[in-house]
């Protein structure tokens, strides 16, 4: 896939949702954290239904210290494999209290050093929390990078690499968002959704869902479209609700 492409591609993303954020609800570079560690092969919905509870009564690594792993296991029992999440969060908020003053770091490498906090989990904070920019490769990117001809790679570490190096710069730090939402509401595993999709006629994917006609008709809409409109636009994804801290 050529640069011409690509540009296009993140302005018609851009233009369908000029403002795209995680769906996870927080308040606190802690609760993104321990929202992002929790939603470990878990949906974003389900995480939120938990942490809706949680953050009542724990809102900062002290207040979930003295959860302990028993008093924080019945919040996230509905989330899979939570018994370890559990010890892992307990044992990232000590490590967050004695050495970063009860403060998520703002550095890949200490992230990366907290219990249950890989590459895309910290990839996931810098961006969201700090403004970094960030793209954490999950299955959603990796199989869209893949279908569209974006950023082909057989790994998810391939994948990031490779979207660093040709994602534009003025779209790096929302990429994220965009080919995530893209990929959970449109360009899904099984039935990619090709007739509503914002780019299918810069797609390079062999298998589209739709016509030729219907390509060709979005391609003559986005010809004439200005930035403001917001064409094929995926479901939008929910403002983050501030928690009470």
């Amino acid at each position: 896939m050529n640069r011409d492409k690509r540009l296009a591609i993140f302005a018609r993303l851009r233009a369908a949702n000029p403002v795209p954020t995680t769906e996870l609800e927080y308040g606190t570079p802690f609760q993104l954290l321990v929202a992002v560690v929790l939603s470990a092969q878990a949906t974003d919905v389900s995480v939120n239904r938990a942490t809706a509870a949680l953050f009542e009564v724990a809102r900062t690594p002290i207040e979930l210290l003295a959860l302990g792993v028993e008093g924080l296991e019945p919040y996230i029992r509905s989330i899979g494999l939570y018994h370890t999440k559990a010890k892992n969060l307990i044992a990232t908020c000590r490590i967050l209290i004695e050495e970063h003053g009860g403060e998520v770091p703002r550095d890949r490498e200490a992230l990366e050093r907290l219990p249950g906090v890989g590459r895309k989990t910290a990839n996931v904070v810098l961006n969201t929390a700090f403004g970094e920019p960030t793209i954490a490769v999950d299955t959603h990117i990796f199989r869209v990078a893949n279908r569209t001809g974006l950023a082909p790679g057989k790994t998810v570490r391939e994948v990031e690499d490779r979207l660093m190096r040709v994602v534009p710069d003025e779209y790096h730090k929302d990429a994220h968002h965009w080919l995530i939402l893209h990929g959970r509401y449109v360009c899904t595993a099984r039935s990619p959704r090709c007739g509503e999709c914002p780019i299918v006629d810069l797609c390079e994917y062999r298998h589209k869902t739709c016509s030729a006609n219907q390509i060709q008709n979005r391609n003559q809409r986005s010809t004439i479209s200005t930035s403001s409109d917001r064409i094929g636009a995926p479901r939008k994804s929910r403002p983050t609700r501030a928690k009470r801290t």
